[in-house]
């Protein structure tokens, strides 16, 4: 009762919360977003018009001076402070467009390895060779004529719509720049006339607040067209792009192999290894008691073969951690269904595949899957859990459920992020759907590749 008194509804929500209420529309005008935009697109001419003027003045010149060797080095340095241009430009879409685009590529000296040369002369030839030069000099050139145009649209009608939707209040503060009577035109003869009516005043504001509304998402399109254009030209390639992912996921598999590696390394001498030492000594000895004591040496034998048998376990748990030999022979059903066997609650299996994948993704399917479970087994105090397994076009789908306590995240520093950089390295995908409370669903998707 005393909160209700205290406060009312108009209270409870903030000047901040009661504005995002309002329609996108409404908000467009106001919102600190379309007044960078416009900046954007104000700051486009004329640093377009000086950057195109640079541009097309040492192109011409270093083909002009080609004749002689004058011209390399300055076409060279042309491109040169086109690239640092081009730092400009994408300095200035990250602050007014939010659009963080990465620097291509550094501008560095030639491949002395392979040219044996380096200093000035390699550094022009890394310029020259370099398609992210070229880019910047195309998109210096490419630009300059749509800022031109985003600049001539975008200034009249924010302007214009400003201008007639505050008329009123300019007319009522300012009468004498408003005409005698009104708003102050003049037709095809140089007449002039007046906007002195009521009505015509209204028809105005409303053309004006027309043009204030539309007009923000005008500009939003033409930086659109800047942001693709920053993007295309000014950001690294495709290629690059993709060289830089394969390289980090080389990184990943070496890491993960070395990891597994000294697994195994660690495995076979803490566990199998240890074991057989010991077995050894144990025969020897019941080696040397078998004349003098017949009934130890028998009892020190049949230790020694339960010690065979949990030596030969442990050496087919780390094989089947290795790669199961169901695996191969049977595929991934009957390899999902002993994992599930193992685990500490129900396992529902259901693999619906026609064909099997490659072997590296059928393994790689497998592990995933064996850790998803042990996650199951160890964290989630689940009752209940199933592992669903089909294809979608070239993707190899798996999904594990269960009813547990929920909470898991792939950006806590768990297995399952380890999972997912493992997943990344070949170009899969790891979601996780685990809201506090459960239940949590865990969905890889891999290549087919089969």
């Amino acid at each position: 009762m005393a909160m209700n008194q205290g406060y009312g509804h108009a209270d409870v929500y903030g000047p901040e919360t009661r504005a995002r209420r309002l329609p996108s529309v409404v908000r467009a005008p106001l919102e600190g977003r379309t007044w960078r935009e416009f900046g954007y697109l104000m700051l486009s001419l004329p640093i377009s018009t000086i950057a195109f003027s640079f541009a097309v003045t040492v192109t011409s010149l270093g083909a002009g001076l080609l004749i002689t060797f004058l011209g390399i080095p300055v076409l060279a340095a042309g491109l040169a402070a086109l690239r640092g241009f081009g730092a400009l430009e994408r300095a200035r879409a990250r602050a007014l467009l939010g659009l963080d685009v990465a620097d291509p590529q550094p501008m560095r000296a030639g491949p002395r390895g392979r040219t044996g040369k380096g200093g000035v002369t390699g550094w022009i030839g890394g310029v020259l060779k370099s398609g992210v030069s070229w880019r910047h000099l195309l998109y210096s050139v490419l630009h300059f004529p749509w800022a031109v145009f985003a600049f001539c649209v975008s200034l009249p009608l924010w302007v214009s719509g400003w201008g007639l939707l505050l008329y009123p209040l300019w007319q009522w503060v300012f009468p004498v720049y408003a005409g005698q009577d009104g708003l102050q035109l003049y037709g095809d003869r140089g007449h002039a006339f007046y906007l002195d009516s009521p009505f015509e005043i209204v028809a105005t504001s409303v053309i004006g607040l027309i043009l204030t509304l539309v007009t923000p998402w005008i500009m939003r399109g033409m930086t659109s067209v800047d942001r693709l254009m920053v993007a295309g030209l000014l950001g690294p390639s495709r290629l690059a792009t993709r060289v830089v992912e394969l390289e980090s996921d080389r990184g990943v598999v070496v890491d993960t192999a070395a990891a597994d590696l000294r697994r195994i390394e660690r495995d076979l001498h803490d566990g199998a290894q240890a074991r057989l030492v010991a077995l050894a000594m144990d025969l020897g000895l019941a080696k040397e008691k078998l004349t003098e004591d017949p009934q130890a040496a028998a009892r020190m034998v049949d230790e020694a073969h339960g010690e065979v048998k949990v030596a030969l376990q442990e050496l087919r748990d780390l094989a089947r951690g290795i790669h199961p030999a169901v695996l191969t022979d049977r595929g991934l059903d009957a390899a999902l269904s002993a994992v599930a066997s193992r685990c500490t609650v129900p396992v529902t299996v259901e693999v619906d595949l026609a064909t099997r994948p490659a072997p590296a993704i059928e393994g790689i399917a497998y592990f995933t899957v064996s850790e998803l479970l042990q996650n199951v087994s160890k964290h989630a105090r689940a009752s209940r859990a199933s592992v669903d397994v089909w294809r979608s076009d070239d993707r190899l789908m798996l999904q594990v459920t269960d009813d547990g306590r929920g909470g898991a995240d792939t950006t806590a520093g768990s297995g399952l992020a380890g999972l997912a950089e493992r997943l990344d390295a070949v170009d899969g995908i790891l979601a996780v759907d685990s809201p506090a409370g459960g239940p949590t669903t865990v969905t890889a998707e891999l290549p087919w590749r089969g």
